[in-house]
C-alpha cells in the first residue's frame, strides 16, 4: 500500500527502520519503533515503503535483487546509550555490555553485531506509552517520546559504498550530524537534522 507524506504520521503499530548518512559519511540505521518521524525528504519518495524494504533486505544479505554483498567489517560493536524499557532501569550496565559481546560474536547477522560486521551505527527512537517510560540509561539531558538515542556504534565504519548504486537515493543525508559525537536527536527535528536524500 502507497502511503503519502500527508497520510503518515508515526503512531503505535508498525516500526520503520531507515538509513541515514553524516556529515562524514558514516551511517546509521535508525529504527522509528513506531514514535520516531521520518525525514520528509524521505517520506515524498512515491512508496518510499518498498525502497525502506531493499534496503533493509539488502542490510541482512537477504536480497533477491542485489547479491553482491562487501566483506564483513571485522570490527566491534560498541554498547553507548540503552533503553530503560527493553533491559530494565536498574539493570546493570556491565551486564548488558556482556550481553552485547556475547551476541556480536553470533556468526548469524543480528542487530547486535550489525556495527561489527556491517560498519553501522545503531539508532533507536523512544517508545512507550507515556513520557518517561523509556528513557536512554547514560543520557542525562532532556529527552521525549520519539527522540533517537545512540544505540550501538561501531569501530570500523560503513560507507555509501556499502550499498548497491541503485539504493543510494533512499539514504537520507545530513550536513550537520556526526554520528561519532551525537548521542540524542530531538524527534520534532528530524527533518532539520536530514533534510535531503544522497544523489
Amino acid at each position: 500500500m502507497h502511503i503519502s507524506r500527508s497520510d503518515w504520521e508515526p503512531g503505535f503499530g508498525e516500526i520503520f527502520t531507515w538509513f541515514a548518512m553524516d556529515k562524514n559519511g558514516k551511517i546509521a540505521v535508525m529504527v522509528n519503533n513506531c514514535w520516531g518521524w521520518l525525514p520528509e525528504a524521505l517520506l515524498v519518495i512515491p512508496n518510499f515503503e518498498d525502497l525502506l524494504d531493499d534496503l533493509n533486505e539488502y542490510k541482512w544479505q537477504e536480497s533477491e535483487k542485489y547479491a553482491s554483498y562487501p566483506a564483513e567489517k571485522n570490527g566491534e560493536t560498541i554498547l553507548d546509550l540503552y533503553s530503560s524499557l527493553l533491559h530494565g532501569e536498574n539493570y546493570p550496565r556491565q551486564d548488558v555490555e556482556a550481553w552485547v559481546k556475547s551476541k556480536q560474536n553470533s556468526e548469524d547477522l543480528n542487530e547486535i553485531n550489525m556495527p561489527s560486521k556491517k560498519g553501522f551505527f545503531i539508532y533507536h527512537s523512544l517508545e512507550g506509552d507515556n513520557a518517561g517510560k523509556d528513557y536512554p540509561v547514560g543520557y542525562n539531558g532532556e529527552k521525549k517520546i520519539g527522540d533517537y538515542f545512540r544505540y550501538l556504534m561501531p569501530t570500523v565504519y560503513a560507507s555509501i559504498n556499502d550499498f548497491p548504486i541503485e539504493l543510494h537515493h533512499g539514504i537520507a543525508v545530513s550536513d550537520t550530524v556526526d554520528f561519532t559525537v551525537d548521542r540524542l536527536f530531538d524527534n520534532e527535528k528530524i527533518s532539520e537534522y536530514f533534510p535531503k536524500m544522497y544523489r
